[in-house]
């Protein structure tokens, strides 16, 4: 490797892309908790295909559409589109340079291209994975797969260049700020995930069924590997080991867990109690809040940042009940919102020594000294991302379900998608149940554990919260046909 690129930058780089994936995998256990227990693989594997389908088209052609020939100085791309002249990352190889000459994106930063090719990788497997909880309990598995195919080429693609390429129009000629993916991927997921849930439509039983998370631990264990990987999601976005990344990091702890704080007093407030949901779902929405602003606030100003959107996102859950929209698992409530409201309050909290870092003509926020030009900017690229987000998943998702078929049956849908699409269950409820009436009866013999004979008859008698769960899934289904 040249002398020229830094080793350490370089290292930071690629331990941030596979914290990056690792959200990934989180993800898919913090939307597998929050869905019932008859989905819950559906929904793990929705999220591991979006690995393997947007790995496959970034390498063919989403880099190059993304971010173009970002610092060769051939001129190809423009502020829209970037071009696809580096196909299947064709002249990228191994022959890296420094500055305008290629090699390093943004000019100097130490760091080889194709290292930046790995790190924004996963933004881009991230994003579409976003969208499955606003569709969770329905989707076909063949359908959700080319929908994901279909989006980011149609959607993340294009919209990643506007916000991350040094020539992108929103980066270039707003002179927005969101330095790890408010826009390009909150807004973005969010909008697509409100889209989706209304060309889907309501699950059976929605606003009459319980449909509670089957497994809470797994949602606090998928956002504890979520908040660890968001370190790399927004510090390794300052593509160095240095200053920048190091104030990012700080900020991103802190707006996590005033956000936190935020979502459990206003849970207080609506219902009287604190929850682990609700720790967990702040912490996301802290989270989604400060990556457009983490490079931008002040560690002060990150208090705020997600203070505001935790406490505003835990009333924001509940407009799919006033608006009627079926969003599975509140992707709307907390990325969409916690989206909007990170990329716009960088035009109240930005301060001018953050601003400095940023190249592209940015001014403070109004609460120092800035005015409220940066802040109508940033509502404008809001704005634009999530406008053109809605209307492009929402066509293409109604083309797909009209063509072949995005929601599975009703029958289908109540008796379990595990089931249905996958052949398989996370749990093997006929075995537990054999196992447990079998222990429950040796007690009576004075065979087992020693449980209480009453105990045990009320415990056999009794139906399980699986059994009491279908069966209100198959009332619902028997209503539906009447």
């Amino acid at each position: 490797m040249p002398s020229a690129f830094s080793n350490g930058d370089t290292a930071w780089v690629l331990a941030s892309s596979a914290l990056v994936l690792l959200m990934t995998p989180g993800l898919a256990f913090f939307y597998g908790g929050m869905v019932r227990a008859k989905s819950v693989l559906n929904m793990l594997m929705m999220n591991f295909i979006a690995i393997a389908v947007v790995t496959i088209l970034w390498v063919l052609y989403g880099w190059s559409v993304a971010f173009g020939n970002v610092g060769s100085g051939d001129g190809t791309g423009n502020a829209v589109w970037g071009g696809l002249k580096q196909w299947a990352l064709h002249d990228i190889g191994q022959g890296f340079g420094t500055g305008a000459s290629g090699g390093s994106l943004y000019g100097a930063t130490g760091v080889p291209t194709i290292a930046v090719v790995c790190f924004q990788l996963m933004f881009a497997i991230i994003t579409p994975a976003l969208i499955s909880g606003a569709i969770a309990d329905r989707t076909k598995f063949v359908g959700w797969a080319i929908y994901v195919a279909g989006w980011v080429t149609l959607v993340y693609f294009p919209v990643a260049h506007w916000v991350f390429s040094p020539n992108g129009f929103i980066f270039f000629k707003l002179h927005v700020m969101d330095f790890a993916g408010g826009t390009a991927v909150h807004i973005n997921a969010g909008a697509a995930g409100l889209a989706m849930a209304m060309v889907l439509g309501k699950r059976v039983g929605f606003g009459r069924d319980p449909m509670r998370p089957h497994n809470v631990p797994f949602v606090m264990l998928g956002v504890g590997l979520l908040w660890f990987g968001w370190f790399g999601f927004n510090a390794g976005s300052a593509l160095g080991a240095n200053g920048q990344a190091s104030m990012v990091f700080i900020n991103t702890q802190v707006a996590t867990c005033t956000a936190m704080v935020g979502w459990l007093i206003a849970e207080k407030i609506q219902h009287g109690t604190f929850t682990s949901l609700g720790a967990a779902s702040g912490a996301v929405a802290g989270l989604v809040a400060i990556t457009p602003a983490c490079a931008s606030v002040s560690p002060l100003g990150a208090m705020f940042v997600g203070l505001i959107p935790g406490f505003v996102c835990c009333y924001a859950v509940n407009l799919k009940h006033r608006f009627g929209y079926d969003d599975s698992l509140d992707v709307v409530g907390v990325h969409l919102v916690g989206g909007v409201l990170g990329t716009v309050l960088i035009g109240f909290f930005a301060t001018k020594e953050m601003v400095s870092g940023y190249s592209n003509g940015a001014e403070a926020g109004l609460f120092y000294g800035g005015g409220a030009t940066q802040l109508l900017r940033q509502a404008a690229g809001a704005g634009i991302v999530l406008a053109y987000s809605f209307v492009i998943s929402y066509v293409l998702g109604w083309v797909l379900n009209k063509t072949i078929g995005m929601r599975i049956t009703a029958d289908a849908e109540v008796e379990g998608i595990d089931s249905t699409e996958h052949s398989e269950t996370a749990y093997d409820w006929g075995r537990l149940g054999a196992s447990l009436r079998g222990a429950l009866a040796g007690a009576d013999t004075g065979v087992g554990d020693g449980v209480p004979a009453t105990v045990a008859a009320k415990a056999v008698a009794a139906p399980s919260s699986q059994d009491q769960a279908e069966t209100s899934d198959k009332d619902a289904q028997e209503g539906i046909k009447a």
